[in-house]
């Protein structure tokens, strides 16, 4: 739809060199997350994919849980004033075998592209409940090929190159095989994008897959990264205490300052073969 991106005029001084051009932005608009013409939510998220972010959403709030779950997705409503469609709301029809979705949950179902967490009442209202244990998957990959999955990460952002200015996550394989990019203003639509389009592909659970993701380690994607079955989640940056303590507890492989050669592994150390040093 051309609406990953956005032009503007700015001015732009270089070592003292004054002139005028178009910069080319990250697009940011909010989306509206119906369930069968329910309202559910309002997150800021850059335009594209948006049915898979929709979905990946759901799967995060443990909503969904099999591709089978879903039956549709649709763009509704949300017209401007001359009648276009804004493509700014999302609708996804659900299997009405499953129990009645719950609107009155301890959350204000509002995200940001900073967090997607915001609104939580309580850290037991996070936990939310997972459908497949990451602790038994059998999982290994060599810290040689974990260190090359960055730059894989970054040659696949190509929004990034124009903007400098979103977030991505990718889904790999052990033998570091790119299985699924995405990019979004927030991290956790970045991830909520390659979850969705894992359920839409009948991919989930994802067993011996790692999530790369381009900015820190944090709670919610942790918990994401559970939901979906990933056994691991590598991170550029740092994790934070919450998002060690939430892979600790269910057996997720957490890694940290992935850059080049170097990284810290926060819990489930066992899955990454180290080469001995002669």
């Amino acid at each position: 739809m051309g609406r990953v991106t956005s032009r503007r005029k700015v001015l732009r001084i270089r070592e003292g060199v004054v002139d005028q051009r178009p910069d080319t932005l990250a697009a940011e608009e909010p989306m509206e997350i119906r369930v069968g013409g329910r309202a559910l939510t309002i997150t800021m998220r850059t335009p594209g994919d948006d049915f898979d972010l929709a979905v990946g959403f759901l799967v995060s709030e443990g909503v969904v849980r099999t591709t089978s779950d879903v039956l549709t997705a649709r763009y509704c409503a949300g017209v401007t004033e001359d009648g276009t469609n804004t493509y700014n709301v999302v609708d996804v029809g659900l299997d009405p075998s499953l129990p009645p979705l719950d609107l009155a949950l301890e959350r204000n179902f509002y995200t940001t592209s900073s967090c997607g967490l915001c609104g939580k009442a309580s850290l037991d209202a996070v936990r939310t409940a997972t459908t497949w244990s990451v602790a038994e998957d059998p999982l290994r990959i060599t810290a040689e090929v974990l260190a090359t999955l960055p730059d894989r990460l970054r040659a696949s952002q190509e929004v990034f190159e124009r903007t400098g200015g979103l977030h991505a996550a990718a889904l790999f394989s052990a033998d570091g095989e790119l299985i699924c990019v995405r990019e979004d203003v927030g991290r956790h639509n970045a991830v909520d994008k390659v979850i969705g389009h894992a359920v839409r592909n009948g991919m989930l659970p994802l067993r011996e897959t790692i999530l790369m993701v381009s900015g820190r380690a944090s709670f919610e994607l942790v918990q994401k990264a559970v939901m979906a079955g990933i056994p691991m989640l590598a991170a550029v940056s740092a994790p934070s205490s919450l998002a060690v303590d939430l892979a600790e507890e269910h057996g997720l492989t957490l890694v940290g300052f992935l850059r080049g050669t170097s990284m810290n592994v926060y819990s489930g150390a066992e899955r990454i073969q180290v080469a001995a040093r002669v």
